[in-house]
Protein backbone atom coordinates (compact mmCIF):
# COMPACT_ATOMS: atom_id res chain seq x y z
CA UNK A 1 0.00 0.00 0.00
CA UNK A 2 1.62 3.32 -0.99
CA UNK A 3 2.04 5.97 1.63
CA UNK A 4 0.07 9.18 1.47
CA UNK A 5 -0.06 12.11 3.83
CA UNK A 6 -3.85 11.92 3.79
CA UNK A 7 -4.18 8.17 4.38
CA UNK A 8 -6.43 7.17 7.29
CA UNK A 9 -4.12 4.83 9.16
CA UNK A 10 -4.93 6.49 12.46
CA UNK A 11 -7.96 6.14 14.70
CA UNK A 12 -11.52 5.57 13.71
CA UNK A 13 -14.11 4.40 16.18
CA UNK A 14 -15.10 0.95 14.96
CA UNK A 15 -15.10 -1.45 17.90
CA UNK A 16 -12.00 -3.51 18.33
CA UNK A 17 -8.44 -3.63 19.54
CA UNK A 18 -5.44 -1.67 18.49
CA UNK A 19 -2.94 -3.41 16.27
CA UNK A 20 0.51 -3.58 17.78
CA UNK A 21 2.13 -3.24 14.36
CA UNK A 22 0.94 0.29 13.65
CA UNK A 23 2.82 3.40 14.64
CA UNK A 24 0.94 6.68 14.79
CA UNK A 25 2.29 10.02 13.63
CA UNK A 26 4.30 11.21 16.64
CA UNK A 27 4.38 14.95 16.23
CA UNK A 28 4.09 18.28 14.48
CA UNK A 29 5.19 18.05 10.86
CA UNK A 30 6.68 14.57 11.16
CA UNK A 31 6.00 11.66 8.86
CA UNK A 32 4.20 8.51 9.94
CA UNK A 33 5.01 4.85 9.62
CA UNK A 34 2.03 3.22 7.99
CA UNK A 35 2.95 -0.14 9.44
CA UNK A 36 1.20 -3.39 8.73
CA UNK A 37 -2.53 -3.20 8.03
CA UNK A 38 -3.30 -6.90 8.33
CA UNK A 39 -5.41 -6.94 11.48
CA UNK A 40 -7.28 -9.83 12.95
CA UNK A 41 -10.73 -9.41 11.34
CA UNK A 42 -12.44 -11.87 13.63
CA UNK A 43 -11.16 -10.03 16.70
CA UNK A 44 -12.54 -6.80 15.31
CA UNK A 45 -15.94 -8.33 14.61
CA UNK A 46 -16.26 -9.92 18.05
CA UNK A 47 -15.08 -6.95 20.09
CA UNK A 48 -17.83 -5.69 22.37
CA UNK A 49 -16.74 -2.22 23.49
CA UNK A 50 -18.90 0.68 22.26
CA UNK A 51 -17.83 2.29 18.99
CA UNK A 52 -17.15 5.71 20.49
CA UNK A 53 -15.09 4.63 23.50
CA UNK A 54 -11.81 3.58 21.93
CA UNK A 55 -9.73 4.30 18.87
CA UNK A 56 -8.65 1.52 16.50
CA UNK A 57 -6.95 1.26 13.17
CA UNK A 58 -8.46 0.33 9.83
CA UNK A 59 -7.70 -3.18 8.71
CA UNK A 60 -10.88 -5.20 8.27
CA UNK A 61 -11.34 -4.39 4.60
CA UNK A 62 -9.61 -5.99 1.66
CA UNK A 63 -6.66 -4.12 0.18
CA UNK A 64 -8.72 -2.69 -2.69
CA UNK A 65 -11.66 -1.66 -0.47
CA UNK A 66 -9.28 -0.16 2.09
CA UNK A 67 -7.66 2.01 -0.57
CA UNK A 68 -11.05 3.27 -1.76
CA UNK A 69 -12.20 4.11 1.78
CA UNK A 70 -8.97 5.92 2.57
CA UNK A 71 -9.13 7.90 -0.62
CA UNK A 72 -12.72 8.87 0.18
CA UNK A 73 -11.77 10.40 3.50
CA UNK A 74 -8.81 12.07 1.83
CA UNK A 75 -11.28 13.94 -0.36
CA UNK A 76 -13.38 14.78 2.68
CA UNK A 77 -10.37 16.30 4.41
CA UNK A 78 -9.35 18.26 1.32
CA UNK A 79 -12.89 19.61 1.17
CA UNK A 80 -12.76 20.57 4.86
CA UNK A 81 -9.36 22.22 4.37
CA UNK A 82 -10.55 24.32 1.42
CA UNK A 83 -13.79 25.17 3.23
CA UNK A 84 -11.84 26.38 6.27
CA UNK A 85 -9.71 28.58 4.05
CA UNK A 86 -12.78 30.13 2.46
CA UNK A 87 -14.55 30.68 5.80
CA UNK A 88 -11.55 32.38 7.38
CA UNK A 89 -9.90 34.19 4.48
CA UNK A 90 -12.75 35.06 2.05
CA UNK A 91 -10.43 35.87 -0.90
CA UNK A 92 -13.35 37.16 -2.99
CA UNK A 93 -13.59 40.14 -0.62
CA UNK A 94 -9.93 41.02 -0.97
CA UNK A 95 -9.75 40.71 -4.75
CA UNK A 96 -12.68 42.00 -6.87
CA UNK A 97 -11.66 39.72 -9.72
CA UNK A 98 -12.58 36.73 -7.52
CA UNK A 99 -16.18 37.71 -6.84
CA UNK A 100 -17.25 34.60 -8.73
CA UNK A 101 -16.03 32.68 -5.66
CA UNK A 102 -18.62 34.29 -3.37
CA UNK A 103 -20.70 31.09 -3.26
CA UNK A 104 -17.70 28.77 -3.26
CA UNK A 105 -17.95 27.91 0.46
CA UNK A 106 -21.42 26.45 -0.10
CA UNK A 107 -20.32 24.31 -3.03
CA UNK A 108 -17.16 23.13 -1.27
CA UNK A 109 -19.25 22.16 1.78
CA UNK A 110 -21.66 20.28 -0.48
CA UNK A 111 -18.78 18.43 -2.14
CA UNK A 112 -17.33 17.59 1.27
CA UNK A 113 -20.60 16.11 2.50
CA UNK A 114 -21.05 14.07 -0.68
CA UNK A 115 -17.62 12.55 -0.05
CA UNK A 116 -18.00 12.23 3.70
CA UNK A 117 -21.36 10.55 4.23
CA UNK A 118 -20.94 7.33 2.20
CA UNK A 119 -17.31 6.94 3.24
CA UNK A 120 -18.11 7.38 6.92
CA UNK A 121 -20.98 4.93 6.73
CA UNK A 122 -18.73 2.44 4.95
CA UNK A 123 -15.97 2.82 7.53
CA UNK A 124 -17.98 2.79 10.73
CA UNK A 125 -21.63 2.03 9.92
CA UNK A 126 -22.60 5.27 11.65
CA UNK A 127 -22.71 8.88 10.55
CA UNK A 128 -20.46 10.12 13.35
CA UNK A 129 -18.49 9.20 16.41
CA UNK A 130 -20.31 10.09 19.61
CA UNK A 131 -18.05 11.51 22.30
CA UNK A 132 -19.64 13.77 24.90
CA UNK A 133 -18.89 16.88 22.87
CA UNK A 134 -20.79 15.63 19.83
CA UNK A 135 -23.74 14.59 21.98
CA UNK A 136 -23.81 18.02 23.61
CA UNK A 137 -23.84 19.71 20.21
CA UNK A 138 -26.71 17.45 19.18
CA UNK A 139 -28.71 18.55 22.23
CA UNK A 140 -28.03 22.20 21.36
CA UNK A 141 -29.43 21.57 17.88
CA UNK A 142 -32.61 20.15 19.43
CA UNK A 143 -32.83 23.17 21.77
CA UNK A 144 -32.46 25.49 18.79
CA UNK A 145 -35.29 23.70 16.98
CA UNK A 146 -37.57 23.88 20.02
CA UNK A 147 -37.02 27.63 20.26
CA UNK A 148 -38.44 28.29 16.79
CA UNK A 149 -42.23 27.75 17.23
CA UNK A 150 -42.52 30.10 20.24
CA UNK A 151 -40.17 32.77 18.86
CA UNK A 152 -41.46 36.29 18.43
CA UNK A 153 -40.27 36.01 14.84
CA UNK A 154 -40.25 32.31 13.85
CA UNK A 155 -38.87 33.12 10.40
CA UNK A 156 -35.90 34.93 11.96
CA UNK A 157 -35.27 31.98 14.29
CA UNK A 158 -35.57 29.53 11.39
CA UNK A 159 -32.98 31.25 9.21
CA UNK A 160 -30.65 31.54 12.21
CA UNK A 161 -31.13 27.83 12.85
CA UNK A 162 -30.21 26.97 9.25
CA UNK A 163 -27.01 28.99 9.54
CA UNK A 164 -26.21 27.30 12.85
CA UNK A 165 -26.89 23.89 11.33
CA UNK A 166 -24.18 24.56 8.73
CA UNK A 167 -21.68 25.10 11.56
CA UNK A 168 -22.77 21.90 13.28
CA UNK A 169 -22.57 19.81 10.10
CA UNK A 170 -19.00 20.88 9.37
CA UNK A 171 -18.10 20.32 13.02
CA UNK A 172 -19.31 16.72 12.69
CA UNK A 173 -17.29 16.31 9.49
CA UNK A 174 -14.22 17.71 11.22
CA UNK A 175 -14.22 15.42 14.27
CA UNK A 176 -14.62 12.35 12.04
CA UNK A 177 -12.24 13.27 9.21
CA UNK A 178 -9.32 14.79 11.14
CA UNK A 179 -7.96 11.42 12.19
CA UNK A 180 -4.22 11.85 11.72
CA UNK A 181 -1.74 14.19 13.35
CA UNK A 182 -0.73 15.44 9.94
CA UNK A 183 -4.28 16.46 9.10
CA UNK A 184 -4.64 18.30 12.38
CA UNK A 185 -1.29 20.00 11.82
CA UNK A 186 -2.27 21.09 8.32
CA UNK A 187 -5.55 22.55 9.51
CA UNK A 188 -3.89 24.47 12.35
CA UNK A 189 -1.09 25.64 10.04
CA UNK A 190 -3.73 27.03 7.67
CA UNK A 191 -5.35 28.97 10.51
CA UNK A 192 -1.91 30.30 11.55
CA UNK A 193 -1.29 31.52 8.00
CA UNK A 194 -4.66 33.24 7.69
CA UNK A 195 -4.39 34.75 11.18
CA UNK A 196 -0.96 36.21 10.40
CA UNK A 197 -2.18 37.72 7.12
CA UNK A 198 -5.18 39.26 8.86
CA UNK A 199 -2.99 40.57 11.67
CA UNK A 200 -0.54 42.16 9.24
CA UNK A 201 -3.46 43.75 7.41
CA UNK A 202 -4.88 45.06 10.69
CA UNK A 203 -1.55 46.54 11.77
CA UNK A 204 -1.11 48.14 8.36
CA UNK A 205 -4.59 49.68 8.55
CA UNK A 206 -3.82 51.14 11.95
CA UNK A 207 -0.46 52.47 10.74
CA UNK A 208 -2.13 54.08 7.71
CA UNK A 209 -4.92 55.56 9.81
CA UNK A 210 -7.66 53.52 8.15
CA UNK A 211 -9.98 53.65 11.15
CA UNK A 212 -13.22 52.56 9.56
CA UNK A 213 -15.09 51.92 12.82
CA UNK A 214 -16.39 55.28 14.05
CA UNK A 215 -13.08 56.85 13.09
CA UNK A 216 -11.46 55.33 16.16
CA UNK A 217 -10.79 51.65 15.44
CA UNK A 218 -9.84 49.49 12.50
CA UNK A 219 -12.35 47.22 10.82
CA UNK A 220 -11.44 43.71 9.73
CA UNK A 221 -9.45 43.22 6.55
CA UNK A 222 -12.18 40.86 5.37
CA UNK A 223 -15.81 40.49 6.35
CA UNK A 224 -17.55 37.48 7.79
CA UNK A 225 -15.97 36.37 11.05
CA UNK A 226 -13.55 39.29 11.13
CA UNK A 227 -15.57 42.30 10.01
CA UNK A 228 -15.80 43.40 13.64
CA UNK A 229 -12.49 44.08 15.45
CA UNK A 230 -13.85 42.53 18.66
CA UNK A 231 -14.57 39.28 16.82
CA UNK A 232 -11.14 39.34 15.22
CA UNK A 233 -9.59 39.85 18.66
CA UNK A 234 -11.54 36.88 20.02
CA UNK A 235 -10.22 34.70 17.21
CA UNK A 236 -6.62 35.78 17.78
CA UNK A 237 -6.94 35.16 21.52
CA UNK A 238 -7.85 31.54 20.76
CA UNK A 239 -5.02 30.98 18.26
CA UNK A 240 -2.11 32.73 20.00
CA UNK A 241 -1.71 30.10 22.78
CA UNK A 242 -1.58 27.23 20.26
CA UNK A 243 1.15 29.01 18.29
CA UNK A 244 3.02 29.85 21.52
CA UNK A 245 3.13 26.27 22.85
CA UNK A 246 4.16 24.87 19.47
CA UNK A 247 6.98 27.42 19.38
CA UNK A 248 8.13 26.24 22.81
CA UNK A 249 7.91 22.58 21.78
CA UNK A 250 9.53 23.00 18.34
CA UNK A 251 12.81 21.10 17.98
CA UNK A 252 14.39 22.95 15.07
CA UNK A 253 15.57 26.55 15.36
CA UNK A 254 13.90 27.57 12.10
CA UNK A 255 10.52 26.21 13.17
CA UNK A 256 10.85 27.78 16.62
CA UNK A 257 11.66 31.17 15.09
CA UNK A 258 8.83 30.93 12.56
CA UNK A 259 6.25 30.06 15.21
CA UNK A 260 7.56 32.73 17.57
CA UNK A 261 7.30 35.33 14.81
CA UNK A 262 3.78 34.10 14.02
CA UNK A 263 2.81 34.50 17.69
CA UNK A 264 4.21 38.04 17.86
CA UNK A 265 2.45 39.07 14.64
CA UNK A 266 -0.89 37.79 15.96
CA UNK A 267 -0.23 39.57 19.24
CA UNK A 268 0.30 42.80 17.30
CA UNK A 269 -2.93 42.20 15.41
CA UNK A 270 -4.76 41.66 18.70
CA UNK A 271 -3.46 44.95 20.14
CA UNK A 272 -4.55 47.11 17.17
CA UNK A 273 -8.13 45.81 17.45
CA UNK A 274 -8.40 47.86 20.66
CA UNK A 275 -10.66 45.14 22.05
CA UNK A 276 -11.17 45.17 25.81
CA UNK A 277 -12.62 41.69 25.72
CA UNK A 278 -9.62 40.56 23.70
CA UNK A 279 -7.26 42.06 26.28
CA UNK A 280 -9.00 40.27 29.16
CA UNK A 281 -8.89 37.04 27.16
CA UNK A 282 -5.15 37.51 26.62
CA UNK A 283 -4.63 38.06 30.36
CA UNK A 284 -6.36 34.79 31.21
CA UNK A 285 -4.57 32.93 28.41
CA UNK A 286 -1.23 34.12 29.82
CA UNK A 287 -2.22 33.05 33.33
CA UNK A 288 -3.29 29.57 32.19
CA UNK A 289 -0.14 28.98 30.12
CA UNK A 290 2.10 30.20 32.93
CA UNK A 291 0.37 28.15 35.60
CA UNK A 292 0.24 24.97 33.53
CA UNK A 293 3.81 25.00 32.27
CA UNK A 294 5.37 26.01 35.57
CA UNK A 295 5.23 22.85 37.65
CA UNK A 296 7.39 24.59 40.27
CA UNK A 297 8.08 28.22 41.23
CA UNK A 298 4.64 29.21 40.06
CA UNK A 299 4.69 32.47 41.99
CA UNK A 300 7.81 33.58 40.13
CA UNK A 301 6.35 32.51 36.80
CA UNK A 302 3.10 34.33 37.57
CA UNK A 303 5.10 37.47 38.32
CA UNK A 304 6.91 37.12 34.99
CA UNK A 305 3.56 36.68 33.21
CA UNK A 306 2.25 39.88 34.78
CA UNK A 307 5.45 41.60 33.73
CA UNK A 308 4.97 40.46 30.14
CA UNK A 309 1.40 41.74 30.06
CA UNK A 310 2.60 45.04 31.50
CA UNK A 311 5.25 45.19 28.78
CA UNK A 312 2.63 44.64 26.07
CA UNK A 313 0.58 47.50 27.50
CA UNK A 314 3.68 49.71 27.75
CA UNK A 315 4.67 49.32 24.08
CA UNK A 316 1.07 49.56 22.84
CA UNK A 317 -0.27 52.88 21.48
CA UNK A 318 -1.55 55.40 24.04
CA UNK A 319 -5.07 55.07 22.64
CA UNK A 320 -4.99 51.34 23.42
CA UNK A 321 -4.06 51.94 27.04
CA UNK A 322 -6.81 54.52 27.36
CA UNK A 323 -9.42 52.21 25.87
CA UNK A 324 -8.74 49.13 28.02
CA UNK A 325 -9.09 51.15 31.22
CA UNK A 326 -12.27 52.92 30.08
CA UNK A 327 -15.47 51.37 31.43
CA UNK A 328 -17.94 54.21 31.21
CA UNK A 329 -18.05 55.09 27.52
CA UNK A 330 -21.20 54.68 25.40
CA UNK A 331 -20.19 51.22 24.21
CA UNK A 332 -19.57 49.87 27.71
CA UNK A 333 -22.80 51.37 29.06
CA UNK A 334 -24.85 49.89 26.18
CA UNK A 335 -23.29 46.45 26.69
CA UNK A 336 -24.01 46.55 30.41
CA UNK A 337 -27.63 47.49 29.69
CA UNK A 338 -28.04 44.58 27.26
CA UNK A 339 -26.37 42.20 29.71
CA UNK A 340 -28.97 43.05 32.34
CA UNK A 341 -31.78 42.97 29.79
CA UNK A 342 -30.72 39.57 28.39
CA UNK A 343 -30.58 38.07 31.88
CA UNK A 344 -34.09 39.37 32.49
CA UNK A 345 -35.33 37.86 29.21
CA UNK A 346 -33.70 34.52 30.07
CA UNK A 347 -35.45 34.45 33.44
CA UNK A 348 -38.78 35.33 31.83
CA UNK A 349 -38.41 32.60 29.16
CA UNK A 350 -36.39 29.91 30.98
CA UNK A 351 -37.30 26.74 29.06
CA UNK A 352 -36.85 27.38 25.33
CA UNK A 353 -35.97 31.07 25.22
CA UNK A 354 -37.31 33.61 22.75
CA UNK A 355 -35.84 32.03 19.61
CA UNK A 356 -32.46 32.17 17.92
CA UNK A 357 -31.45 35.73 16.93
CA UNK A 358 -34.68 37.01 18.47
CA UNK A 359 -33.21 38.78 21.49
CA UNK A 360 -32.57 41.84 19.35
CA UNK A 361 -36.35 42.28 19.15
CA UNK A 362 -36.46 42.58 22.95
CA UNK A 363 -33.39 44.78 23.33
CA UNK A 364 -33.81 48.32 24.60
CA UNK A 365 -31.54 49.65 21.85
CA UNK A 366 -32.06 47.09 19.04
CA UNK A 367 -28.76 45.33 19.77
CA UNK A 368 -27.65 41.74 20.33
CA UNK A 369 -26.75 40.52 23.81
CA UNK A 370 -22.96 41.00 23.37
CA UNK A 371 -22.56 37.98 25.64
CA UNK A 372 -22.50 34.39 24.41
CA UNK A 373 -23.81 32.94 27.66
CA UNK A 374 -26.85 35.18 27.95
CA UNK A 375 -27.32 34.83 24.18
CA UNK A 376 -27.86 31.08 24.60
CA UNK A 377 -29.91 31.46 27.80
CA UNK A 378 -32.21 34.17 26.42
CA UNK A 379 -32.66 32.69 22.95
CA UNK A 380 -32.63 28.91 23.58
CA UNK A 381 -33.35 28.61 27.30
CA UNK A 382 -31.46 28.01 30.53
CA UNK A 383 -31.19 24.22 29.94
CA UNK A 384 -29.43 25.00 26.65
CA UNK A 385 -27.02 27.25 28.54
CA UNK A 386 -26.21 24.34 30.87
CA UNK A 387 -25.43 22.14 27.84
CA UNK A 388 -23.36 24.92 26.27
CA UNK A 389 -21.26 25.18 29.42
CA UNK A 390 -21.01 21.39 29.61
CA UNK A 391 -19.64 21.33 26.06
CA UNK A 392 -16.86 23.77 26.94
CA UNK A 393 -16.01 22.19 30.29
CA UNK A 394 -16.00 18.65 28.86
CA UNK A 395 -13.48 19.69 26.22
CA UNK A 396 -11.30 21.21 28.94
CA UNK A 397 -11.59 18.04 31.02
CA UNK A 398 -10.56 15.79 28.12
CA UNK A 399 -7.52 17.95 27.40
CA UNK A 400 -6.66 18.00 31.09
CA UNK A 401 -6.56 14.19 31.11
CA UNK A 402 -4.11 14.19 28.21
CA UNK A 403 -1.95 16.69 30.07
CA UNK A 404 -2.02 14.56 33.23
CA UNK A 405 -1.02 11.44 31.28
CA UNK A 406 2.13 13.20 30.14
CA UNK A 407 2.84 14.50 33.64
CA UNK A 408 2.49 11.02 35.13
CA UNK A 409 5.04 9.74 32.64
CA UNK A 410 7.40 12.58 33.53
CA UNK A 411 7.25 13.82 29.93
CA UNK A 412 6.90 17.23 28.43
CA UNK A 413 6.17 15.93 24.97
CA UNK A 414 4.08 17.33 22.16
CA UNK A 415 0.85 16.00 23.67
CA UNK A 416 1.61 17.87 26.87
CA UNK A 417 2.19 21.21 25.18
CA UNK A 418 -0.68 20.99 22.70
CA UNK A 419 -3.14 19.98 25.42
CA UNK A 420 -2.10 23.02 27.46
CA UNK A 421 -2.31 25.30 24.44
CA UNK A 422 -5.82 24.12 23.59
CA UNK A 423 -6.92 24.51 27.21
CA UNK A 424 -5.65 28.09 27.20
CA UNK A 425 -7.44 28.69 23.88
CA UNK A 426 -10.75 27.49 25.30
CA UNK A 427 -10.29 29.61 28.43
CA UNK A 428 -9.50 32.60 26.22
CA UNK A 429 -12.70 31.98 24.27
CA UNK A 430 -14.74 31.60 27.45
CA UNK A 431 -13.48 34.94 28.76
CA UNK A 432 -13.61 36.97 25.53
CA UNK A 433 -16.98 35.55 24.48
CA UNK A 434 -18.45 37.07 27.63
CA UNK A 435 -18.36 40.29 25.61
CA UNK A 436 -19.51 38.98 22.21
CA UNK A 437 -22.55 37.17 20.79
CA UNK A 438 -20.67 34.35 19.07
CA UNK A 439 -22.31 31.23 20.52
CA UNK A 440 -23.58 30.04 17.13
CA UNK A 441 -20.48 30.89 15.09
CA UNK A 442 -17.39 28.95 14.04
CA UNK A 443 -14.95 30.09 16.74
CA UNK A 444 -15.84 27.63 19.48
CA UNK A 445 -16.72 24.76 17.14
CA UNK A 446 -13.31 24.75 15.51
CA UNK A 447 -11.66 24.82 18.95
CA UNK A 448 -13.78 21.95 20.24
CA UNK A 449 -13.17 20.11 16.96
CA UNK A 450 -9.40 20.47 17.42
CA UNK A 451 -9.78 19.24 20.99
CA UNK A 452 -11.86 16.18 20.09
CA UNK A 453 -9.52 15.20 17.24
CA UNK A 454 -6.38 15.76 19.32
CA UNK A 455 -7.78 13.81 22.27
CA UNK A 456 -8.68 10.85 20.05
CA UNK A 457 -5.22 10.83 18.49
CA UNK A 458 -3.56 10.98 21.90
CA UNK A 459 -5.70 8.13 23.19
CA UNK A 460 -4.92 6.04 20.12
CA UNK A 461 -1.20 6.61 20.59
CA UNK A 462 -1.43 5.60 24.26
CA UNK A 463 -3.51 2.47 23.59
CA UNK A 464 -1.20 1.43 20.77
CA UNK A 465 1.86 1.82 23.03
CA UNK A 466 0.20 -0.12 25.86
CA UNK A 467 -0.84 -2.96 23.54
CA UNK A 468 2.64 -3.17 22.05
CA UNK A 469 4.22 -3.27 25.53
CA UNK A 470 1.91 -6.02 26.76
CA UNK A 471 2.52 -8.10 23.65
Amino acid sequence: MPKSEFFDYEPISRSGTVSKTNTLDPGFGESSDEGALNHNASALRTASRPADTRAVLIGEQSGRDLSVLKHGHSLSFIGLFVFTFLVYFRPYELFPSLTWLSTSAFWVATFTLICFVPTQLGLENQITIRPKEVKAVGILVVAAMLSIPLALSPSRAWFAFIEYLKVVVMFVVMVNVVRTHRRLNLLIALVFFVSCILSIGAMNDYRAGNLALAGKRIAGVVGGLFANPNDMALHLVTIIPISAVLAINAKSISKKLALTLCTLVMLGGLVVTFSRGGFLGLVFVTIVLSWKMARTNRVIVAAIAILLITLVIAVAPNAYRERIVTTNDDSAIARTDDLKRSIYIAVRHPLVGVGMENYILYSNVNKVTHNSYTQVAAEMGIPALAVYLFLLLTSLQSLRKTEQNSVRKGLRDRNYYVSIGLQASLVGFMVSSFFASVAYLWYMYYLVGYSVSFTRLSQATTESAVTTTKT
